[in-house]
């Protein structure tokens, strides 16, 4: 299967927040500069894109797990389809997930190079896609959140480009068990720890880190969860 390559525009969503999450596939080659693809836009800079979260993928695998989850729980349709593009992720495909891939992996896609960063912090901008409060939540306890990609050589992307891991980092450090040590996990100084050290790991995330160290109590994640209160994110 060929990865799956998005973009999106800022629009508009409910309660007066705006988004470019809604993605689409190109039809064209694009470029993939140091900031991410260059038909991609970001409605908030400070808490997306930049050169540590310059794309980000999400896994098919994930799709059908929430398709469960939606009749489990008997909720209301969902209004945006668990498909491609449904995460505001720029890449999609199956074969990888959050258990199976390290932070510092390095893959190719087209032209460019890139490396995995950090995972991804989901927001509550994702509750007002789904219709439903506690998305972002349950996509961080879950851990099928994705993870976010930095570019270590621009080039140009097009429909139909296969996303090649050529080189796995040495720490074996996985997206989830990176989540899970911020995120999910009891205070553990050696883990929090691993993460300070892991130079591959984007900057604010082992800053997350660092602060869990220094004031033995995690950040808050209220205000990007649910747009409650003032907050850190990633």
């Amino acid at each position: 299967m060929n990865t799956l390559i998005l973009t999106g525009v800022t629009v508009p969503l409910n309660g007066g927040v705006s988004s470019a999450i809604n993605k689409q596939p190109i039809t064209t080659r694009t470029h993939c500069t140091a900031d991410g693809l260059t038909d991609d836009e970001q409605a908030d800079h400070r808490h997306h894109g930049g050169p540590d979260r310059a794309l980000h993928y999400y896994p098919q695998e994930h799709f059908a797990y929430w398709e469960t989850f939606w009749k489990a729980m008997q909720l209301s349709p969902s209004p945006t389809p668990f498909k491609p593009g449904a995460f505001g992720e720029n890449l999609s495909d199956s074969g990888l997930t959050e258990e199976q891939v390290h932070i510092g992996d390095i893959f190719s896609l087209g032209e460019a190079v890139i490396q995995i960063s950090q995972p991804r912090a989901p927001c509550f901008k994702l509750n007002i896609r789904f219709g439903y409060p506690q998305m972002s939540l349950i996509m961080q306890t879950l851990g099928k959140t994705g993870w976010l990609f930095r570019i270590l050589q621009p080039g140009i992307v097009q429909p139909g480009d296969q996303l090649t891991k050529q080189h796995e980092d040495e720490a074996r450090l996985t997206v989830k068990a990176c989540l899970d040590t911020l995120y999910n996990q009891p205070f553990g100084a050696e883990r929090l720890n691993l993460l300070i050290g892991h130079s591959a790991l984007s900057r604010g995330w082992r800053q997350h880190a660092s602060n869990w160290i220094d004031n033995t109590l995690a950040d808050d994640w209220s205000r990007r969860l649910f747009n409650q209160t003032d907050s850190s994110d990633g």
